[in-house]
């Protein structure tokens, strides 16, 4: 009897560990669910909090909102969406300003950046996508930007039709003391670009997690970024491990992760400092701590702090998204975000994983040991991609609306959309135009990725505007190229007023195929246009004046296939601000820096003549085409708009042009030399970085000669001969 007891008893001992075992292993899964979102596995995973959120006591009317978020949460783009508005192509329409709507300036901004957008139409019938010119981005009842009766103004847009093929602008949601994530209005089948987007309330594909910017963000251009990602050098280590400096809500939501973060403040390599003196009656809450908090907060320069630090704490406001969060990526301080459940910025195509290090607000006191963990070479690898995401998407309002578009230009042709790697890598998806190839190695970016190096073939392009004669510089400059045994072909641009000369007066027995093109070139823009004629990757440009030689050519193109996204040439300008007109000039004076290589005698790759006919505003080709001027330095304002980096000279040439033309024996200058057309010149460098927004050129001393060049070697040694005889 004893034994069956005993049996029994251990029966049900096994049944209760046996239970016990189980829901250890279920809240184990919901507390620590591993590699959900990538690296984020350092910390307990924030996917998991909406199961214990405040969802479980709700009001009525947070009830009813629910319900109405959970109606809308089922829109997709194959579901609210009318593609068929899409057929005539991708292009926005912004509706007409009504002068009796206020508009903030943030939001003009925005309406701007979409009207100087390349999609932009004029025609609602045109349109794929429209935007609303009623300003929806504060919905903060107690903000002065806070607009009246949205949905009202909304629904009578003449082509509303429910919110299709709208876009909808929101950075703040919600007001004191909740702060709820409703913006308070019904968006219909309307797409939201939100700020401050849980994961919860986001819509995969169909929303557009929004960053969060402040009212001063340039229009154009932007700062680069703090770490020149141009520069050889590796960064050295910032004096602080981790920083930040900002509010400390003594009550209501967001104040739990602030109020705790004296504990791993050590004020040597972490300092994490708040303050009290914020709002009104702040000192009517204030606690034990708040007077040495605010002493040590003023001790410290917000600025100093931000660039002289590794990481930098991101934790969560009154809502979820922070400035702190994009004045982190340009200050080159690697983000450590405290705010569970954030969606954060254009995540559908930004892999953050690589550029930021995710926390947990439930696990604070684990953030020093984990950011003191990573490497010198992960820190260096995570610092590089902020200053590539900020450049690229976030750097001024220009780029987070192009940003925008062209994340759902991406959704609605899932054949030229592309890949999340192309997003999260130089030169970023903005200046990888689909419509060019499906295919990485026919643009000149990914050669390095890919292992592979451009084929050993050029075409040669030359731009003539002169009659000629048997003696002609242009018939000179083909037979050097002909030599070359790289020479694909040699394309012609006839633009002159009178006729080419017949075929039987060309050189003959060149051994290349001479095509002349003449009806399509009206402009002289047009030397740039992608000609399917040139069908190797490599352009070599050639005025049709140029001097060089045929070792001079072939050593430009060896050099342009070690930088396949570079401009490689001979003749090198520079840009410099002008103090006395206050603004940039031109120069040609003979240094040792340069930051323009011009056209007349460089070669890059087609993809570039694709970018200046479909990529480029309007007002920049027609400012170059009006003037018949400045073509060759637009050029280079797009590559190193692209790249973020300079061209590249070789040797040490300094005259390309004769002094000669059109063979006569009165002695001319060359156009590129009269005054008038330098003057012209130097307005166009200040106009095309106006247009830009910044001055995208970069400066270089770089310069490139063949090996035992002007050594003391014999020359038979040497494989380009000739260039030493220049």
């Amino acid at each position: 009897m004893q034994a069956i007891k005993r049996y029994i008893l251990v029966s049900i001992c096994g049944i209760l560990a046996l239970v016990g075992y189980l829901k250890l292993s279920i809240f184990h899964k919901h507390a620590f669910p591993l590699g959900t979102r990538g690296e984020r596995h350092i910390f307990l995973d924030s996917n998991e909090l909406e199961s214990f959120s405040a969802d479980f006591i709700q009001s009525p009317r947070n009830r009813r909102e629910t319900t109405s978020q959970n109606k809308k949460s089922r829109c997709r783009m194959e579901t609210c969406f009318d593609f068929n508005l899409c057929k005539n192509g991708f292009k926005v329409y912004v509706y007409p300003l009504d002068t009796s709507h206020r508009l903030s300036t943030t939001y003009s901004k925005i309406l701007t950046s979409f009207q100087e957008s390349r999609y932009y139409t004029s025609d609602p019938n045109e349109a794929c996508i429209f935007i609303p010119s009623i300003d929806t981005l504060d919905q903060d009842v107690l903000s002065q930007n806070y607009i009246h009766d949205v949905q009202t103004k909304l629904h009578n847009l003449p082509h509303w039709n429910n919110g299709k093929n709208h876009i909808i602008f929101n950075m703040y949601s919600g007001t004191w003391p909740d702060y709820v994530e409703t913006i308070g209005f019904d968006i219909g089948q309307a797409m939201l670009a939100k700020a401050s987007f849980s994961i919860g309330r986001y819509r995969p594909g169909f929303d557009i997690s929004f960053p969060l910017f402040a009212k001063d963000h340039p229009q154009k251009g932007g700062e680069r970024g703090y770490l020149t990602l141009s520069s050889n050098n590796i960064p050295s280590s910032r004096h602080y491990l981790m920083a930040f400096k900002g509010k400390r809500y003594l009550t209501g939501i967001g104040s739990e992760t602030r109020n705790s973060l004296y504990h791993i403040h050590n004020s040597k390599d972490i300092v994490l400092l708040t303050t009290c003196k914020h709002g009104k009656g702040w000192q009517k809450k204030k606690d034990a701590r708040c007077e040495k908090d605010n002493a040590e907060f003023d001790k410290y320069d917000y600025k100093k702090l931000l660039y002289n630090s590794t990481f930098c704490l991101v934790p969560r406001g009154r809502r979820l998204g922070s400035f702190r969060f994009l004045e982190a990526l340009h200050a080159a301080c690697i983000p450590v975000l405290l705010s569970n459940n954030w969606e954060l910025p254009f995540s559908e195509v930004i892999d953050w994983n690589q550029a930021s290090i995710w926390g947990d607000e439930r696990l604070l006191l684990q953030v020093p040991s984990v950011v003191r963990s990573i490497s010198q070479p992960k820190i260096f690898s995570l610092r590089q991609q902020t200053q590539f995401l900020w450049d690229s998407y976030f750097s001024s309002v220009d780029a987070i609306v192009g940003t925008t578009l062209e994340i759902i230009r991406d959704r609605f042709s899932t054949e030229l959309s592309r890949s999340r790697n192309l997003w999260n890598m130089i030169p970023g998806a903005i200046s990888i135009l689909p419509e060019y190839s499906d295919v990485l190695e026919s643009f000149p970016f990914y050669y390095g990725h890919l292992a592979m190096a451009p084929a050993a073939k050029f075409t040669a392009v030359i731009y003539a505007t002169t009659p000629v004669i048997s003696s002609s510089p242009l018939f000179r400059l083909l037979r050097n190229v002909a030599r070359s045994a790289n020479v694909e072909k040699i394309i012609v641009l006839w633009h002159c007023d009178i006729p080419p000369p017949p075929s039987h007066r060309w050189p003959p027995d060149l051994g290349v195929p001479v095509l002349v093109k003449t009806r399509s070139i009206k402009t002289i823009s047009s030397r740039f246009y992608p000609y399917k004629e040139i069908e190797t990757d490599a352009v070599f440009s050639l005025d049709e004046d140029a001097l060089l030689t045929t070792d001079e050519i072939d050593f430009a193109f060896s050099v342009w296939r070690q930088f396949p996204e570079r401009i490689v040439g001979y003749p090198a300008r520079n840009y410099y601000w002008d103090g006395g007109k206050n603004r940039w000039s031109y120069t040609s004076k003979w240094s040792n820096e340069y930051s323009i290589v011009l056209t007349g005698a460089a070669i890059y790759h087609r993809y570039y003549n694709f970018l200046y006919t479909n990529f480029l505003a309007s007002v920049l080709v027609k400012t170059v085409d009006q003037s018949s001027n400045c073509e060759d330095i637009l050029m280079n304002f797009l590559v190193s708009h692209v790249t973020k980096l300079p061209p590249i000279k070789v040797t040490q040439r300094k005259q390309y042009k004769g002094m000669l033309v059109g063979g006569t024996n009165a002695s001319k200058a060359s156009t590129w030399l009269d005054q008038f057309h330098f003057a012209q010149r130097e307005i166009c460098v200040d106009t095309f970085a106006k247009v830009f927004g910044s001055m995208p050129l970069v400066r270089s001393k770089v310069r490139m000669d063949p090996l035992l060049f002007k050594d003391p070697v014999s020359n038979m040694r040497k494989k380009y001969r000739q260039i030493e005889l220049v």
